[in-house]
């Protein structure tokens, strides 16, 4: 036949260790119609400070596929909530064969059409808080090409007409396809008048959605006359492949006929009308392909009589669950991005009658829904059962409603579909499903009620149970609970929710309390993380008593910031909030910063050099408040002016020790016991913030990091001033006009210049 290969790519995105959904890197594909094969190339490559990261450590990737819908992953081995549904999905584990690059390759043969979703991910860290632009991270990025090979001009069988094909002997299988409209109960294939060989040597392989693979729904033609392949319960509004393939060894033209018919489950005694003149009438697809035969591997032959379509009689008979009952609709109510409400009409209280099943559909819009939880609700009216114990059974299925006849099954599966099973009765009067990403597409529940013998269910007599339904599209299951967040995040132009959980809870619904913090636990990092900050108070009153107003304002102002900031930023229950969360985080942040700031300038001395010091006080909560709105977590908004203010300290030291001849700080004293153990103390602390920090040991390690920050500035903040009478006259220096005093006991760092005195303007 004739092949279309399409290209598709995404753009690289850096991979984030495995913490909840939220954390995973999501890729979105659609797989056209006709496909028979399609080739994921996973690109995978290390980066570090814009060049390769050769020398990164190989970190493994795994990578998960799924159709319909994104996959429901748990690497972490967690425990989903209750009454919570679980699809499955593909996984494979990426390992590197190149120091920085590494290529996986994943092959789908016959991949079913539509959307299908790649999630990738790195294994679990340590949890390790690092400070931004500290060092360069070693950075994983994904990359998914995605190439298919699709067959164009599929030959298109219409039920109750006889297709006629011939096999060259190049040739081993033809495919055709047939679409199944809504209210089918059975597809029926049948080949017939097999000519050329002996036996019929052929297979007849029939699959939903797809082409058939070797797995798919078979029959040997050689061992089955006549050669009639079925499959009930079909799924509705798709197409069915039909794969005639030639058994090996068979010389020789092998000439056929191919038929299909389809049973109306409204009218089972019945088939589909053998002739419609218009694909509207079929509700098929206007491009569904071509009307005449296609071998595998051939070109489209010649058009000729005894190659047309023809109506034939084929006898129907009447099999077992043809039968198929009215289908009611649900209205479509949207309130918000994964937030829908479906109703039921004349709802929601449904009557289930004793020999019938109610059957109601839920639509889910293909891609936007995909991405949030469906959730069904069943509560059974207890008052309605009359004494009977009565049993009401619902079974929720995907495409197509499972409407058995045995009345005493309560399985919701078949060989070839699968459903979710509820049931309610007077002991548990209440049943609840939750599906985390669905697959789109219409969904059947059918509901139908069973009394419990002592031989099993059987059908009830003269009872019509009465049941609530509620059905509902949500973001998150439960929102999350008290412990998570629900996150709307987005892929593209994809749109889906997770849960992101806080305080040790972990699981898809953070309902999983295995590492969950206690909340004596919760309560004790809260006043750890809040009292250390009372450390600030020796500072606070040594500044006061050595007239530095100005730093113990700004030391009060952190405090009282930093104390609030970890009371509302804490993961857990215990939390308190005076305001917005980001305006407590900036004002800690900019109290911190300024904190370094007022000290190390007032360190300096600069009053007797710089006449108007408060210039650089302003300068700096200006600059800090600019650094702080740009990156709050930014290596060098802590780094950079505390780097200028030693600069300036330094300049002004530097300045003194050249004037007088001699090293400043004049007294050995000072240096051994202040400014060495507070610059020590200063460098313990930092160390402690940027290479010690984990998320296990946030809590006393940051409360740690408060004290010996606060401690460091008690140590470093410049003594008050003290006349001394002991020092003789001070030398005058003569300028133009005026005599110019100087004080030597600032030059000596022995006092406050703001205390020292200076009675009088000499004139000359």
């Amino acid at each position: 036949g004739l092949f279309v290969t399409d290209y598709f790519t995404r753009t690289p995105r850096k991979l984030s260790p495995f913490r909840s959904f939220a954390s995973i890197e999501l890729f979105h594909f659609h797989i056209p119609e006709d496909t028979v094969i399609a080739v994921w190339n996973l690109i995978t490559f290390k980066e570090q400070g814009g060049t390769f990261g050769d020398q990164c450590p190989d970190r493994s990737i795994t990578v998960y596929f799924r159709s319909g819908a994104p996959s429901v992953i748990n690497p972490l081995h967690t425990h989903f909530p209750r009454d919570t549904a679980v699809p499955g999905s593909f996984a494979l584990t990426l390992t590197w064969t190149l120091p920085n690059r590494t290529t996986g390759v994943f092959n789908v043969t016959s991949p079913l059409p539509g959307d299908w979703f790649l999630a990738a991910h790195l294994p679990k860290d340590e949890g390790k808080i690092s400070v931004k632009g500290l060092y360069e991270e070693c950075q994983y990025l994904f990359q998914p090409q995605l190439i298919v090979q699709r067959l164009v001009n599929i030959a298109v069988l219409y039920p109750g007409h006889v297709t006629e094909q011939s096999m060259a002997p190049h040739n081993r299988s033809c495919l055709y396809k047939v679409f199944v409209p809504s209210y089918t109960s059975r597809v029926l294939v049948e080949v017939l008048q097999c000519r050329g060989a002996e036996g019929c040597p052929l297979w007849l392989r029939v699959r939903a959605k797809a082409p058939p693979l070797h797995n798919s729904t078979t029959l040997d033609c050689r061992e089955h006359t006549p050669c009639q392949l079925a499959q009930d319960l079909p799924f509705w509004q798709h197409w069915y492949y039909v794969l005639v393939e030639k058994h090996p060894g068979v010389p020789g033209t092998l000439s056929f006929q191919v038929t299909v018919q389809l049973t109306d489950c409204s009218r089972p005694s019945l088939a589909r009308p053998p002739f419609l003149p218009s694909s509207a009438s079929m509700n098929m697809p206007h491009s569904f392909g071509s009307a005449g035969g296609l071998a595998l591997g051939d070109s489209p032959p010649p058009t000729s009589p005894n190659d047309t379509k023809h109506p034939i009689p084929i006898p129907v008979t009447s099999h077992a669950g043809e039968r198929c009952w009215p289908v009611r609709p649900t209205l479509r109510n949207e309130l918000d991005t994964f937030s829908v409400h479906f109703y039921i009409f004349f709802g929601p209280n449904v009557s289930v009658p004793p020999d019938r099943p109610a059957v109601f559909v839920i639509n889910l819009l293909p891609v936007l829904d995909s991405g949030g939880v469906l959730n069904l609700e069943l509560r059974l009216n207890v008052s309605s059962l009359c004494g009977e114990n009565v049993t009401v059974f619902g079974c929720l299925n995907h495409e197509v409603p499972l409407t058995s006849s045995d009345n005493t099954s309560v399985t919701c599966e078949t060989e070839s579909l699968a459903g979710f099973l509820l049931s309610v009765n007077a002991t548990a009067s209440l049943s609840r499903l939750r599906i985390p990403y669905p697959q789109t597409g219409s969904w059947y529940l059918s509901l139908r009620s069973l009394c419990a013998t002592e031989h099993g269910f059987e059908p009830c007599t003269n009872v019509t149970a009465e049941v609530y339904l509620r059905a509902y599209l949500s973001p998150c299951i439960n929102d999350c609970g008290i412990y998570g967040q629900c996150k709307l995040l987005r892929t593209n132009n994809y749109l889906y929710a997770a849960c992101e959980c806080k305080a040790g809870w972990n699981g898809w619904g953070c309902t999983d309390n295995a590492e969950a913090f206690s909340y004596g636990f919760q309560l004790l990092s809260t006043l750890l993380l809040c009292l250390s900050n009372v450390m600030f108070v020796p500072p606070v009153a040594i500044a006061v008593r050595s007239h530095y107003l100005l730093e113990a304002a700004v030391y009060i102002f952190t405090m009282f910031f930093s104390t609030f900031y970890h009371a509302c930023d804490q993961p857990g229950i215990v939390v308190f909030c005076i305001m917005e969360y980001d305006v407590l985080q900036f004002c800690d942040f900019l109290g911190s910063l300024m904190s370094v700031w007022v000290t190390v300038i007032a360190m300096a001395r600069l009053q007797p050099i710089v006449k108007q010091a408060s210039v650089l006080y302003l300068l700096g909560a200006m600059l800090l408040s600019m650094a702080l709105q740009m990156d709050r977590h930014g290596l060098w908004n802590l780094l950079g002016p505390s780097l200028f203010a030693l600069g300036i300290m330094a300049v002004a030291w530097t300045a003194r020790t050249i004037r007088r001849r001699h090293c400043y700080p004049p007294t050995w004293k000072r240096w051994a016991f202040y400014l060495c153990p507070g610059a020590l103390i200063a460098a313990a602390a930092v160390l402690l913030y940027a290479f010690v920090e984990t998320e296990e040991n946030y809590f006393y390690i940051h409360s740690i990091w408060h004290l010996l920050i606060a401690g460091s500035v008690g140590f470093l903040l410049p003594p008050r001033a003290k006349p001394s009478r002991r020092l003789g006259p001070l030398p005058r220096r003569k300028g133009c006009g005026y005599q110019l005093c100087v004080n030597e006991q600032e030059e000596l760092g022995l006092v406050d210049p703001a205390v020292a005195s200076i009675n009088s303007i000499c004139t000359s």
